[in-house]
């Protein structure tokens, strides 16, 4: 098994980032970060059936991107900002990854004497 720096599996991390790959489960978790909002609340805003966006935030709390609390009939969907916070720290470590080798290259080709031509 793959563990991450910060102790996370790989199988986590690999389940956040396919949640959003997607495009509209991207914008359920936008709508949930701004403030808690019913299942049906969110099918509202989707040209696609009920059971579609239910299967969306099913997805999406797969992968801890959000959570649900019940209220009466309904369900209320609300972002877990510690996973996304924690997706947003692996893009920060790879990116910092790639800015080093392309520091290295930019040394190396700076240290590499000039071909007359």
């Amino acid at each position: 098994m793959v563990v991450f720096e910060s102790g996370e599996p790989a199988e986590r991390t690999d389940r956040v980032f396919s949640a959003l790959a997607d495009p509209t489960r991207r914008d359920i978790l936008r709508r949930a970060a701004l403030g808690e909002h019913s299942v049906s609340d969110l099918a509202r805003h989707y040209r696609m059936s009920f059971a579609a966006v239910q299967k969306h935030v099913a997805a999406l709390e797969r992968a801890g991107l959000i959570t649900k609390r019940r209220r009466g009939r309904e369900q209320l969907v609300s972002t877990d900002v510690a996973t996304v916070s924690e997706a947003r720290r692996h893009l920060e470590d790879l990116e910092a990854l790639w800015r080093g080798r392309l520091d290295r290259f930019g040394e190396t080709l700076a240290s590499t004497p000039e071909e007359a031509p």
